[in-house]
């Protein structure tokens, strides 16, 4: 079976190499990968920014879903035809967050990721896929939907009546939306692009605003909202100081992303005399996961895709997801 392998950092030098299958442990399963998504962290991965220290060669990506199609003997659950998914983290069940070495065992990271044509994995590392999604649908879950809904629901209880902003339109952002407009809250969004603010405009966001004609877009989103409840904040060092002036006393900010930037210049003050929480979210567990897709199901929300592409131009989409612009997740697909 084909695999796509990284001997050095560097997206260019990606190769696609043939790999000897291995025989099924007990308690393993082997899926077939019918799809993969790409997040911001592959990229990172693969340039060498993530964690330079990972040991190469390694297979990239972290999220994927595809079909059984055989199981170890222990194996309880899990049947030869169940469509799965992968979970981003292999050491977290439930609870709080694991500490170290628990929180580094990842696909795509310290072991083998998912852009590759089978994968064993052990069946605890997967969860069955909502019936209403595509297999590039399902693949986009495990890091960006289950993201959004610890960030926002778990986490953030997010709720009618609530008011979200979201910055961007990449995966995580337009899963944020659906989930924000499925529990009845209203969603400010931010991009640099009015073509995707309109985009997202039409999947029920109820506010867009530009940042190019709005560089100071904090006192535009209160303007329009009258302040938000919730942020959904990706920018990192770049935009907490427009965050902090959007957002409500007593507010909450979702620290899910640092795209620009992880020392900000903020003024502490701000967030201790108007009482807001800053939380950080790495992703959640495997239950925050199974909670994820029932609520998919109850609500029929099918992720936004930007673009699918085959399996052989897996490099190529790699080597430009760093660019940006795209309008959901691009996934690859291999069936």
């Amino acid at each position: 079976m084909r695999a796509w392998s990284l001997p050095t950092f560097g997206a260019e030098r990606l190769q696609l190499v043939d790999v000897e299958p291995q025989p099924v442990g007990p308690t393993q399963v082997r899926l077939r990968v019918e799809a993969c998504s790409l997040n911001y962290r592959d990229y990172m991965v693969v340039e060498g920014h993530y964690d330079p220290r990972l040991p190469l060669p390694l297979v990239p990506l972290s999220d994927g879903a595809g079909r059984v199609t055989e199981v170890g003997e222990t194996v309880e659950g899990l049947k030869i035809g169940d469509r799965v998914a992968a979970t981003f983290f292999q050491d977290w069940e439930a609870g709080p967050v694991p500490e170290g070495r628990r929180l580094r065992r990842t696909r795509g990271g310290l072991l083998p990721g998912m852009l590759q044509e089978e994968i064993l994995l052990d069946q605890r590392e997967l969860v069955r896929v909502p019936a209403h999604l595509n297999a590039g649908e399902a693949a986009s879950l495990p890091c960006a939907g289950v993201t959004a809904w610890s960030a926002l629901i778990e986490q953030g209880r997010l709720t009618a009546g609530d008011t979200l902003l979201v910055q961007g339109t990449g995966g995580v952002a337009l899963f944020a939306l659906g989930l924000a407009k499925m529990v009845g809250a209203e969603v400010a969004i931010l991009s640099s692009s009015p073509e995707r603010l309109e985009r997202a405009l039409a999947l029920g966001a109820d506010h867009g605003v530009c940042t190019k004609d709005w560089p100071e877009w904090g006192d535009r989103v209160r303007k329009l909202t009258g302040g938000v409840t919730h942020v959904l904040e990706l920018g990192g060092a770049d935009t907490l100081t427009q965050t902090l002036r959007c957002v409500r006393p007593g507010g909450y900010v979702a620290l899910v992303g640092v795209l620009g930037g992880t020392r900000p210049h903020l003024d502490l003050l701000s967030v201790v005399m108007r009482n807001v929480r800053l939380q950080g979210v790495i992703v959640g567990s495997r239950q925050s996961f199974l909670s994820l897709n029932r609520a998919l199901e109850a609500g029929g929300l099918h992720p936004a895709i930007d673009r699918r592409v085959p399996f052989e131009g897996a490099k190529d989409a790699l080597a430009s997801f760093g660019i940006g612009g795209h309008f959901g997740k691009v996934v690859i697909e291999l069936v």
